[in-house]
């Protein structure tokens, strides 16, 4: 039997699943996935977690003190008790994101990530399961450069440039997650649609970060994400991991067409380059008005999702 795209491009890069839906992963069993606040959000409607749940709820609700704290705590215990429970699924790893709210404070980001990957241990997940999701700004990179001196693997999210994505392989950062399907939006917003898909400047800027990453030896992870077609995919097969929706997961599995290998690690090369400080990470960031745009959105998207979800516990909470 011809084997689907899905099945041919497992054989090339690792697939991730773009979800925190424990029936989509148990079905089509990626080797990694991941969450966000609108992820967690989402999946506290399915009836998979309503036992965790109604179990962190009712510890909230035990607890004294400031209505609004408690609300952060649950929610805190309900991101590591959904990736707890996805960790069981998957052979791989778990991304669990830290508060988008502070994704300019370095300081928080560290202490919250050190809380999420204590959180984790007590429920009997190790920290090599797990990936904390961090916003690729200047603090987030600095973040990242101490806690992977700490084991802490980090995945940079929010990727839209290559000097930050440079930065985050300079701080030793485990993955990058170069977004894709907004790169497209942007250009697309603006008037500059791509002829093609070879032409698509989402997949231009993967390709080019995984050939100047394979160039230089970089052991980070270049891991393509917010995909708005399975052509995106396609034109990326063989980087090195891809996160994708369970309905573009769907589509790639009900194709049986041919899935070239697209993308191909070159050797890498003696470079000798100077390490990228602060002044030139904030300059090419303030000279390319398509990322300094994407991330700044992308933060506040994470953090309006992040709030939401916290209100919708302050309010469970109250309720009872």
């Amino acid at each position: 039997m011809t084997p689907s795209k899905l099945a041919r491009l497992r054989e090339l890069s690792v697939v991730v699943a773009d979800t925190g839906d424990y029936e989509a992963i148990q079905r089509l069993r990626p080797v990694d996935c991941t969450t966000n606040p609108t992820l967690v959000k989402k999946a506290l409607d399915l009836p998979v977690y309503a036992g965790l749940i109604e179990r962190e709820l009712q510890w909230g609700r035990a607890q004294p003190g400031d209505r609004d704290d408690v609300a952060r705590a649950v929610v805190d215990r309900l991101t590591i008790g959904v990736g707890a429970m996805l960790a069981g699924l998957v052979p791989g790893r778990v991304s669990t994101e830290v508060d988008a709210d502070q994704a300019h404070d370095s300081a928080a980001t560290i202490a919250k990530a050190r809380q999420f990957i204590a959180l984790y241990e007590a429920a009997g997940v190790p920290r090599d399961k797990v990936l904390i999701k961090i916003a690729a700004t200047w603090a987030g990179v600095q973040a990242t450069r101490v806690l992977q001196a700490e084991g802490i693997d980090c995945n940079l999210t929010l990727i839209f440039n290559p000097t930050q994505a440079l930065a985050c392989s300079e701080a030793g950062a485990f993955l990058i997650s170069p977004f894709v399907g907004r790169i497209l939006d942007w250009y697309v917003a603006n008037g500059q649609a791509p002829a093609s898909i070879d032409a698509d400047p989402g997949v231009v800027f993967v390709r080019g970060v995984y050939a100047e990453f394979k160039r230089r030896g970089s052991a980070t992870v270049v891991m393509g994400a917010s995909f708005r077609s399975t052509a995106q995919i396609e034109a990326l097969a063989g980087c090195d991991r891809l996160t994708i929706s369970p309905d573009l997961l769907e589509k790639l599995d009900a194709d049986f067409g041919e899935l070239p290998r697209k993308l191909v690690p070159g050797a890498a090369e003696a470079v000798s380059v100077a390490p990228i400080d602060q002044a030139r990470f904030d300059a090419d960031l303030a000279a390319d008005p398509m990322a300094t745009e994407k991330l700044a959105a992308g933060i506040d998207a994470f953090a309006k999702d992040l709030q939401a979800l916290r209100q919708r516990i302050a309010d469970e909470l109250a309720a009872a």
